[in-house]
């Protein structure tokens, strides 16, 4: 039994001299508690940042200058949606020269191919000599090789003409137009002209320290916690004010690798973010069920004091009803109340 409150103060003196016997000292009332072992769910708070989903930075694929832009700065937009208009007139004007150039390549391969085949035959009859058949069958192929070339041009007008609209690569919301209508760009080039993020789901990256992941690993192979496949992977969040995110996330992944310099390495969640309350870039602690102790003492916090060394101390009720003084091994918070490890020590 825990003994959760001190002696109270006796009343004050009143009077200057007594005029009768003095009284008789009042028994002091002691509250305690029955500590028993408990089922308690553990977890961990770490501190991470939100992170985008999916990032899509917009960058033209062809050269020309910006006619349009169709979006409004931080709107949602949809995959395939025209973000900007890149002037198509030349590149019309290129896709109409490389269709009159396979319609004049194909107009002289019928002609072309029928005299190949017209002095193959008289090959045979030696009406005409080898060589000149040969020079005609070369010709032949040659002007096929045109038609092909002259179509493959034809293929990358038209895909450079379906370029000149840029378009959302995915669902998202978009940033800062970077450039404004009237500007000249080039393809690919390395400033983006607006950034699309999917911010619904987030990720959530926080770092946990190895030396946490061992102990954990020791606890669960000793049978001090075990895993709840149920709801091991869901984590809560606590936003920068300190309030609680309502909606619950899940843990996607831990990495493989600990970053040398800080001894730690990264767990990936996943949260809901409907509402778009969480945003890219915020700081957040996110709460990781770690496991679950069948068997865990817990004991108020108004219970426990501190000695002059900062070891936890309790006063104990033993068998015979006598108040001890006991140095407690505390874990960690769980609520209101302390998770005890150990405190069979007496003092």
């Amino acid at each position: 039994m825990l003994v959760s409150s001190l002696f109270g103060m006796l009343g004050a003196v009143a009077g200057c001299k007594p005029s009768g016997p003095p009284p008789s000292r009042p028994i002091p009332e002691v509250a305690y508690v029955t500590v028993a072992p408990e089922r308690a769910v553990l977890t961990t708070e770490l501190p991470g940042r939100t992170t985008a989903f999916l990032v899509a930075e917009i960058r033209p694929q062809v050269n020309g200058l910006i006619k349009k832009r169709f979006f409004q700065e931080g709107a949602d937009v949809k995959a395939g949606s025209t973000l900007y208009q890149i002037d198509p007139v030349p590149y019309q004007a290129a896709l109409n020269q490389a269709q009159a150039s396979v319609a004049a390549a194909e107009a002289g391969l019928p002609a072309i191919q029928s005299r190949a085949t017209r002095l193959q035959s008289l090959v045979k009859s030696k009406a005409v000599g080898e060589q000149e058949a040969e020079e005609a069958q070369a010709n032949n192929q040659k002007a096929m090789a045109n038609v092909a070339l002259a179509k493959a041009a034809l293929q990358s007008a038209r895909i450079n003409l379906s370029y000149t609209p840029i378009k959302a690569p995915i669902s998202g919301r978009i940033g800062v137009s970077n450039v404004t209508v009237g500007a000249m760009v080039t393809a690919y080039q390395p400033a983006s002209l607006a950034t699309v993020q999917q911010i619904d789901p987030l990720y959530v990256d926080v770092t946990q320290s190895s030396a946490e992941v061992l102990r954990l690993r020791r606890s669960l192979e000793k049978g001090q916690i075990k895993s709840d496949d149920s709801s091991s992977r869901k984590v809560g969040l606590i936003l920068e004010d300190g309030t609680r995110y309502p909606l619950e996330g899940k843990l996607q992944f831990r990495d493989v690798s600990v970053d040398p310099s800080t001894g730690a390495g990264t767990l990936r969640l996943v949260f809901p973010n409907p509402d778009h309350v969480l945003l890219p870039g915020m700081y957040v602690r996110a709460v990781v069920e770690e496991g679950i102790n069948e068997q865990a003492i817990v004991v108020m916090q108004q219970g426990v004091t501190r000695d002059a060394k900062g070891n936890a101390v309790a006063l104990v009720v033993d068998a015979s009803s006598k108040v001890e003084r006991r140095i407690l091994t505390v874990d960690r918070a769980i609520g209101d109340k302390w998770l005890v490890t150990g405190g069979a020590r007496r003092r």
